[in-house]
């Protein structure tokens, strides 16, 4: 059985995740406009390789479609 956590381990675990949060805001206000350029055009590239069918997104799509109505029925819930 795992030990109930103290207050005060809880708060210095949210104050590290606080500084890691931190951290990554400072590193990514000091990446340059060119490198996040470059990032971008990476991410865009990576579109044109990784092509995913586009009946396999329209089937995804009706998927998640499908379990939506089915929560809305489920909850009363009109659109």
């Amino acid at each position: 059985m795992k030990p109930m956590i103290t207050k005060e381990d809880a708060l210095n675990y949210k104050k590290r995740w606080e500084s890691v949060n931190e951290a990554e805001i400072q590193e990514l206000r000091n990446v340059s406009v060119a490198q996040k350029f470059y990032q971008l055009v990476t991410l865009m590239a990576c579109g044109r390789v990784f092509k995913v069918p586009s009946d396999t997104l329209y089937a995804e799509d009706e998927e998640v479609r499908k379990l939506w109505n089915l929560l809305r029925k489920a909850c009363n819930v009109s659109r």
